[in-house]
């Protein structure tokens, strides 16, 4: 990416609190770009996106035109083909929206900026980034955290993070690493220690 900013990814697996870490990176100054957030506007009504996945899969476009994700996510988390599928449809355009707003930062004067997603090393994309911050916590704690926050049974939380990429992987390609095993303040801390790690001063005003 050559818009002159400096962008780091930040990842991690279901539970790890990489949201947190991401919250503590703006309140320091850092902008964040938040796949998810584009992820969302990337199947917004009207969108190029919304229709293919309309086309191909019609039974998650609600009456009112808009993306059923409830059914959505049913349908892809049972099935790895539908979600290689959907992967297909929505990466690139997650990706060009990511250096739409990559650049519009960097032509706001940033410096830096942090890109948010949870599947960073699985797509490669960290391979295209300025370095790489992995977040990661001990497995009871994150099926603790999930199950109380989606109201998921610790089985079915169990099973979303056999899904995903060990975080093992993760971590043998990471440039920074936080384990969020404590409260709060100690994260808040480890993310100041990430940052001095990535040679990141915080922001001037």
């Amino acid at each position: 990416m050559s818009t002159g900013l400096r962008l780091i990814g930040l990842t991690g697996g279901i539970g790890t609190g990489k949201s947190t870490v991401g919250r503590f990176l703006t309140a320091r100054g850092f902008p964040v770009i938040d796949a998810d957030e584009l992820a969302r506007a990337a199947v917004e009504p009207g969108t190029p996106g919304l229709a293919e996945v309309g086309a191909t899969w019609p039974d998650v476009i609600g009456p009112d035109g808009r993306l059923d994700r409830s059914r959505l996510g049913a349908r892809v988390f049972a099935d790895p083909a539908a979600r290689a599928r959907l992967e297909g449809i929505l990466h690139p355009r997650i990706a060009a929206l990511a250096n739409t707003r990559a650049a519009a930062l960097a032509g706001a004067g940033h410096r830096t900026a942090f890109y948010e997603a949870s599947l960073l090393v699985e797509t490669g994309r960290h391979r295209e980034l300025d370095g790489l911050l992995v977040v990661d916590a001990p497995e009871d704690v994150r099926i603790a955290r999930v199950a109380a926050r989606d109201h998921l049974t610790p089985a079915a939380v169990k099973a979303r993070i056999a899904a995903q990429l060990p975080m093992s992987e993760k971590r043998r390609v990471a440039t920074a690493i936080i384990d969020n095993d404590g409260d709060l303040p100690t994260l808040e801390r480890k993310v100041d220690s990430a940052l001095a790690q990535l040679g990141l001063a915080l922001p001037t005003a």
